[in-house]
């Protein structure tokens, strides 16, 4: 269910309003251009400083517009337990296929204190669960052996591997076997990542380059077609100085300013983020020229 280019959305804004209709057209731009699932509310969507109430909104709206067309897993991940719980129960509730849980930042828990929230979560629903192991923004970083003991819950499919170390695909496609769904959180790994078992990407990337995200996981998972396997280089070639932009200053900042060129979003982001510098501004759009989406 879950695999291919899955686009970890931005939120657009309108005067620091949730803009309904502008996200409405964003979910069908990747319906129409190939987005093979759908993350809203993932950090990417800002979610740390959405309101409960826009937070829920944005999955409804998800759930809403594609119609089981394509898989939608919703960001419910915080560091308070309970409240994860909370949204993620709203989240089954209101028809999201999957959910994508962060692991708690700040409070830096130990590796038992990570299993029973996510168990705790577990517990609470009955649609698949992601984890979401990112280190750079957790502080702390998920062991294969806890992952192990919650991957045997009966909702915990897989993870969004955000480490970038390509190593720990290996370690979890040995101890975890096929079942256990991978799909990377970095976009400049994505095609090695499925070469070591992976099965996606949540992409950021693929906000403002849906189609080339698209065609280059299809072409990557199609793994005994050489000829495919070429074009799946051939395109992350392309994206690959995108990528790096992305992530010059803090996402989703950049991607929204990319996203804005294109007519997709506003680039206004929400305090403590702000707009990214000029210098930043030229390194993007020259991207995005290089990649010919403008």
């Amino acid at each position: 269910m879950f695999k291919g280019s899955i686009v970890a959305l931005i939120t657009p804004f309108k005067d620091d309003k949730l803009d309904e209709e502008n996200y409405i057209n964003l979910i069908h731009h990747h319906l129409k251009n190939g987005s093979h699932g759908l993350v809203p509310g993932g950090t990417t969507g800002e979610s740390p400083t959405l309101s409960h109430n826009e937070h829920r909104k944005i999955i409804n709206l998800s759930v809403k517009e594609c119609k089981n067309k394509i898989p939608v897993i919703a960001g419910t991940g915080s560091n308070s337990t309970a409240e994860a719980v909370e949204l993620s129960k709203f989240a089954e509730k209101a028809g999201a296929d999957g959910l994508l849980i962060v692991t708690p930042y700040y409070n830096k828990p130990t590796q038992e204190g990570l299993y029973q929230h996510y168990k705790k979560i577990n517990d609470n629903v009955g649609i698949p669960i992601i984890i979401y192991n990112i280190p750079s923004r957790s502080v702390i970083d998920m062991t294969v052996g806890t992952m192990a003991r919650l991957f045997e819950l009966k909702n915990i499919v897989g993870v969004k591997d955000a480490t970038g170390n390509l190593d720990r695909a290996d370690e979890q496609l040995k101890v975890m076997g096929k079942d256990f769904i991978m799909l990377t959180g970095e976009d400049g790994n994505a095609i090695e990542f499925n070469k070591r078992g992976g099965r996606g990407c949540i992409s950021v990337t693929a906000n403002v380059a849906t189609k080339l995200c698209s065609e280059m996981q299809n072409a990557s998972l199609s793994r005994n077609d050489h000829n495919l396997q070429s074009r799946a280089e051939e395109i992350n070639k392309i994206l690959t100085p995108l990528n790096k932009s992305l992530f010059i200053e803090s996402n989703p900042s950049p991607v929204k300013y990319a996203a804005s060129l294109l007519g997709l979003s506003p680039e206004d982001v929400r305090l403590p983020l702000v707009k990214i510098t000029d210098n930043t501004k030229k390194i993007v759009k020259e991207a995005l020229h290089q990649a010919k989406l403008i």
